[in-house]
Order: structure tokens, then sequence, then C-alpha cells
């Protein structure tokens, strides 16, 4: 006598009025807000689309995504030279790494624009030479460090040094049994680090440095205190003031900050998705590009055993 076939359960989901009742709150909020800036005429939008593409927004705009780039670029540099620095063994060089993030992360970046700025009141000229002797070459300071070099360089800087922490942090994630793998190897500390440390820390390293990265975006709007007269924040300001209509044109640069941030946030996604494939019970990442596979099984060999997250793909 064959058994009979079980009946089928159909399972459904539990009724909860609560998510009904908060996405009817929200759409009503919603609705009223999207109302409110359509309809209330002291917004100016025909003033906002007027000046969206004026070739000074355009222009502002360009110096600012400039502006973001070069800071960002010279900060990352700094930062992987100042926590490596932080992580050796030389104690010079630790004291050196430690005064650089002490100093910049201690004071205000306005006070740090503003030096920039004045920096050819301290120093009128700069020079190449022997130290204490004679110099071979003289410059004028505000010909080689204009407002251009001197936001960068405020901006830079003072990344570098949050940034420092972000990359040390990255690097310590990394199970020390990869470092003892590599030594027994005999690889060097450097080829170390760029072959098998850096790649792993990059999952912890991605997601805070594209926070900093969408937060220096606006931080571009401090570098008047140089002064830096070309930015977006600056030229919609100068525009809203010399036509009295000052929110259209803090609407104007609104909508550009949002779909640079916007643009941002996607690339972000998409590097920590690159950057995360092994971690996350998908396909692990090579760490050890490049080497051999008796090499990478004798790597692989010195990571915790059964921890997903310290394979090396042969």
């Amino acid at each position: 006598m064959s058994e009979p076939t079980p009946e089928l359960i159909r399972a459904r989901p539990v009724f909860r009025p609560s998510v009904w009742i908060w996405a009817a709150i929200v759409s009503v909020l919603v609705a009223m807000f999207v109302h409110g800036l359509l309809t209330n005429p002291n917004y100016r939008w025909d003033v906002v689309f007027e000046y969206l593409f004026d070739p000074r927004v355009l222009s502002g705009v360009g110096w600012t995504l400039i502006l973001t780039v070069a800071a960002m670029a010279l900060g990352i540099v700094m930062a992987v030279t100042m926590a490596i620095m932080r992580m050796g063994t030389n104690p010079v060089l630790r004291a050196v790494s430690y005064a650089y993030i002490w100093f910049f992360r201690g004071t205000p970046i306005y006070t740090q624009l503003i030096f920039w700025g004045l920096i050819g009141v301290l120093y009128p000229k700069l020079s190449l030479g022997i130290p204490f002797g004679p110099e071979f070459f003289v410059f004028d300071t505000y010909t080689v460090i204009n407002a251009t070099v001197a936001a960068i360089l405020g901006l830079g800087l003072n990344e570098g040094a949050y940034l420092a922490e972000i990359v040390r942090g990255g690097l310590l994630s990394v199970d020390k049994g990869q470092w003892e793998a590599a030594n027994a190897l005999g690889m060097k500390r450097s080829t170390t680090l760029r072959r098998i440390v850096i790649p792993q820390a990059m999952r912890v390293i991605v997601p805070p440095t594209g926070n900093e990265t969408i937060s220096m975006l606006k931080t571009t709007s401090l570098v008047i205190a140089v002064p830096f007269s070309m930015e977006l924040n600056f030229v919609t300001n100068a525009i809203g003031n010399s036509n009295f209509l000052p929110i259209p044109l803090l609407l104007v640069a609104a909508i550009y900050y949002l779909l640079i941030t916007s643009i941002l946030m996607a690339g972000q996604t998409r590097l920590e998705a690159y950057y995360g494939r092994g971690f996350d019970g998908e396909r692990p990442t090579k760490a050890a590009r490049g080497m051999s596979r008796k090499q990478q099984s004798i790597l692989a060999a010195g990571t915790v055993k059964d921890d997903p997250t310290l394979e090396v793909t042969p």
C-alpha cells in the first residue's frame, strides 16, 4: 500500500500593518515636500534652469573635480607612505609619521588652508642649495605655490593624515600568517605589501576611502580661505549675490553636488564588490597574483585553516 502524498504547505508572509502605516506616512510626507518644491514660487526654478548650464558654473564644476582628484591623489600617496612608516621597525620614521598625523589631524582644515594662502608672507623666497650654505636657485614663493597649488597641498596633506589611519587599519586587518608565509618564501617586505597584504587590505580600505572622497568633494568649498575663487560653491554664491537671488544658485550648486556624489557612490559600490570577491562566499580572490602554484599553496598553509577570507586560489 502506497503512502499518501504529503500535502504542500502554502506559506504566507505575516501581515504587518505597521509597514503599510509607515509607508503611507512617508508617501504623504514625500508628496507634500515635492508639491512644495514645485509650487513654491520662491524657489525660482526658472532661474535655476537658466544658470544650470552657465559657463561659469560649469567651469566651477570642473575646478571642483580637479581639486577633489588632485587632493585625493596626494592624500592617498601620503597615507600609504605614513601608514607603512608607522608600521615599520625604524623608530625615527615611526616618530615622523606620528608627528605628521598628529599635526594635520589636530588642526582645522580651514586654518591649514589659511596658512597655505599666507605661505608667501612667512617665506617670501624659496631656494635650492646646500643646507646652511650657498643657494643655487631662488624662486618667488607665490610663483611656485599659487592659489591652485596651495589649495591642493592644503586639502591633500590634511586628507593624508586621516587616510593614513584608514590604510593602517586595513593593513592590520590582514592575518599575520600572511606575513609569516611570505617571509618563509623569502619575499621582500615591499613585495609582500604590494602582492599579498595590500590586495587583501583593500576590502577594508575602499569603503572609508570612498566616504573620504565624497567628503573631499564638499570640503573643496573651503578653499576660499587660500583664497581660491574658481570652485563651484564660490562661483554660485558670487552669481547669487550679484543678482540678489542666492537661493536659486544654491539649488544649482546642490544639484551638481548631488549628481557627482551619486556617481562617486556608484563607483564606490563597484569597487567594494570587486575587492570583496572571495570574502562573501563568492569566488575567492588571488592575493598572490603571478606566483607559482607551489608558492601559493605554501602561502595558503600559513593562514588559518578553513578561514575562507584567507584562501588563495590555485
